[in-house]
């Protein structure tokens, strides 16, 4: 460079990948139970291209009854967290996640839950 004119040209390509999530098993279907008896599964959560840390939180589904009362009878738990951690050799570690249903009302529900990370994917 020192006054030499020389120009120099760079060019950078790349690929965006956005963290995502996929469920093993990929949907839920718990079995009927008599009424105030709790059923639950376990489910794997398989973070992909997660570059740092991330916390999933979930949106659990309120149902709302025959009579308009609304009840929340889902529950979940992370057993070993809910922290999603990249490894030494860049992946990303499996979350067990345990959903589990309990009312003492008649309902059955075909819905979604939304497991969302810290930056709201």
């Amino acid at each position: 460079l020192n006054d030499n004119p020389s120009h120099y040209k760079i060019m950078l390509s790349g690929t965006v990948k956005s963290p995502k999530i996929n469920f093993d098993p990929p949907f839920l279907m718990l079995m009927p139970v008599p009424l105030d008896v709790k059923t639950e599964t376990a489910i794997n959560i398989i973070p992909q291209d997660y570059l740092r840390q991330s916390r999933i939180q979930v949106e659990l589904p309120e149902l709302e009854l025959e009579d308009g009362d609304r009840i929340y009878p889902f529950s979940v738990q992370f057993p070993e967290g809910q922290d999603i951690v990249l490894s030494s050799d860049g992946t990303n570690k499996e979350l067990i996640c345990r959903i589990s249903f309990r009312s003492s009302r008649p309902v059955s529900f075909l819905g979604n839950m939304f497991f969302i990370d810290e930056e709201e994917n």
